[in-house]
Order: C-alpha cells, then sequence, then structure tokens
C-alpha cells in the first residue's frame, strides 16, 4: 500500500512563493529618504530663494559645496556600513596638503612626487588606524579620535618647526609645474554663459554676460559615488562590506578577510581626505595645517541623512551622496533666502533627526512586510 506525501501546509507554502513588491523593495533601499530629502530641500528653497537658488549660477555653487564634502561621505558611508567610523579624516586634510606644499617648497621636490608622497603617507595613516582597530579590537571612534589629535598636531608642529609657519601661501608662484597640475584638481568640468543684470548709471538696468563654471570636484565626487555603488552592489567585496557591519564574527567565520577589508576602508577614507585637501588647496593657491576642521562630522552626517547606520550593516554610496547635496542646498538657499547662514546649522542638525527616525520607522515597516 503506497502512502502520499503530506501536503505542505498553505502557511508554509506561502512563505516559500511569496512575492516582494515593487514598494517593498523601494522602502527598503537606505537612500530613499536621501532622494525625497533633496526634493523637498530643493522645493523649498526654490520657494523661498527664488532665482538665487534655482539660477545656473545657484546650482554651481551648491554642486560645488557638496562636492568636496560628497567625496569624503561615499567613502564615510562604506566605513560606517562596515561597522566602523573615522574621525580623523578632517585632520588628514590639513595634513595632505600640508605634506604636498612642504616637500615643494622646502625640499624642492617635483609637484607631481610632491603630490603621491602625500598621498602616500594619507595612506600610511588610514593603514595605521586600520591596523590598529583590528588587532586592538577598541572601538574605532577612540582610535580615530585620537588620530584627530595626533594628525592635527603634526600638520600643525612639523610646518612651524621647518617653515616657521602653519600657512604656506603664493604656491603657484613658488612651485614649478603648478599650472600643469592644477586641471587635475581645479578646472571647470563644464563652463556657460548667463545673461545678467546691474545697475548703471542713472540708475538703468544693464545687461551683461557672466561665465558659471562647475568645477571638476563635481566630476570627482560623481565618479567615486560611481564607482563605490558598483562595488557596494556588484563585487564580492561590497558583500563582505555589508556583511562585515551586519555580523562581524558570523562573516569571519565563513570565510570574509574582516582585517583586510577594514582596513582598506580607512585607507579609502584616508585618500579621500587626501583628494579633497588637493582640490581645496589648488583652489586657493596655499596650504593651512588648519583646514578641514568639522569636516569630519560633516561627512558623518552627510552619510547619515543619506540612510546609513552608524551601527553598521546598512547603507549606501549613493545615500551618502545625496546627503552631502543636501548639505550643499542648505548652505546655498539659507543665506540665499534671506535667513542669517548660522541657522544652517541648526536647518542641518534637525535633518540628521528627522532623516534617522524616518529610516527607522520605513526600514522597520518594509521588513514587517515579508
Amino acid at each position: 500500500m503506497t502512502t502520499s506525501a503530506s501536503p505542505i501546509p498553505h502557511s508554509i507554502e506561502d512563505e516559500r512563493v511569496r512575492q516582494t513588491s515593487f514598494l517593498t523593495k523601494m522602502l527598503r533601499r537606505p537612500e530613499l529618504g536621501a532622494i525625497t530629502g533633496t526634493i523637498v530641500v530643493w522645493l523649498v528653497f526654490a520657494f523661498a530663494a527664488g532665482s538665487t537658488f534655482t539660477s545656473v549660477e545657484g546650482s554651481a555653487l551648491y554642486f560645488e559645496t557638496a562636492s568636496e564634502l560628497g567625496i569624503l561621505a561615499v567613502a564615510v558611508s562604506l566605513l560606517m556600513i562596515s561597522g566602523e567610523i573615522d574621525l580623523s579624516i578632517g585632520s588628514m586634510i590639513g595634513a595632505a596638503g600640508m605634506a604636498s606644499a612642504l616637500f615643494a617648497t622646502e625640499y624642492d621636490v617635483a609637484l607631481p612626487l610632491s603630490i603621491i608622497l602625500s598621498l602616500l603617507f594619507c595612506l600610511g595613516l588610514g593603514f595605521f588606524n586600520g591596523f590598529l582597530v583590528v588587532r586592538t579590537r577598541l572601538p574605532s571612534f577612540i582610535i580615530t579620535l585620537g588620530s584627530l589629535f595626533f594628525i592635527r598636531g603634526l600638520a600643525i608642529g612639523i610646518p612651524n618647526a621647518i617653515a616657521g609657519t602653519a600657512n604656506i601661501s603664493a604656491l603657484p608662484q613658488n612651485v614649478p609645474g603648478w599650472t600643469d597640475i592644477r586641471p587635475v584638481f581645479d578646472s571647470a568640468l563644464w563652463s556657460t554663459l548667463v545673461t545678467k543684470t546691474r545697475t548703471g548709471l542713472g540708475g538703468r538696468l544693464v545687461e551683461y554676460q557672466a561665465t558659471v563654471e562647475f568645477d571638476i570636484s563635481i566630476f570627482w565626487w560623481l565618479a567615486i559615488a560611481i564607482i563605490a555603488t558598483w562595488i557596494l552592489m556588484r563585487t564580492p567585496i561590497g558583500n563582505w562590506i555589508f556583511a562585515i557591519g551586519g555580523d562581524e564574527n558570523a562573516a569571519r567565520n565563513v570565510g570574509v578577510p574582516v582585517n583586510s577589508v577594514k582596513i582598506g576602508l580607512f585607507m579609502t577614507t584616508a585618500a579621500s581626505a587626501w583628494l579633497v585637501a588637493h582640490i581645496q588647496v589648488f583652489g586657493v593657491g596655499s596650504a593651512n595645517s588648519r583646514a578641514g576642521e568639522l569636516q569630519e562630522l560633516y561627512a558623518i552626517a552627510a552619510a547619515v541623512i543619506g540612510g546609513t547606520l552608524l551601527t553598521g550593516g546598512y547603507g549606501s554610496a549613493i545615500g551618502g551622496m545625496l546627503g552631502a547635496l543636501i548639505f550643499g542646498m542648505v548652505r546655498q538657499g539659507v543665506p540665499g533666502a534671506g535667513i542669517d547662514s548660522d541657522w544652517d546649522r541648526v536647518i542641518l542638525g534637525s535633518l540628521i533627526v528627522i532623516a534617522v527616525l524616518i529610516n527607522n520607522v520605513v526600514r522597520n515597516r518594509a521588513m514587517g512586510r515579508e
């Protein structure tokens, strides 16, 4: 006598074949809140600030502001997804620019080589941060907080001892090859002519044309965000980063090279600080040891606004990019709307809290639909 297999209970069968809706998939995306926030912030300042904000010139300003922070925020987002944080990148900005300037002015090192040596210096600092974190198992907050003060001290103390100053100026005049290298870090990605008006003699309005430039830093920002997104979504390294942030021990048990990935991510944030440092140095023609102050906090804030969790395991590079764009729009939109610029920090602080609350609620509801 043959017996037939017992049918699968209806509830279990449904669990196995249930399809995830498009809406649920969208709600699970960490950058959803940042996309919504970007649209809302743009609409608010488009109404409040008018053409000062929506014009080509206004757009160029907030994109340029966002680009430098965005370079940092994308790298910081990757590190935060892995469950770590880097508070030293602001200090690295000052140290990286000053290192290139010292090599070029005090030791007559060719500018391209000075820049490469500065990069190696920053990568070494990033490796040191990562190595200490993985070997000591101390929180990266503590390790990099110490690095913040240590690197800033080096950036101020060494130039003062060698050159007698913490601000090396007139670099275009004193450094051979400056104009050859400058386009890489400071040039127009795209420029256009716009028609503007001003009050002329007799109170008459006079029309004239001005050139508006979108800086090359915007290219670096977008390119880095695209590469970082590809790494996260399409490569094993991206899977490793999420796995480490979700459960480091479980990731280690299945063969993920946890230590190497973490050290590599700290070196990535250091490289992003180096790039921002040289964008600033070539932009103003001088190096300052105090450059980059508080940029680590702004970068973390942009990553959080972009949907990345401080606890790790959740986030995206696109979210960090959009978080920086929101920051740039607020910085440009507040004074454009006639509001004292001191209030932009109030708005940014509010956005951080709102973003965290919204991301938490949306994510929990999306997970509950499964």
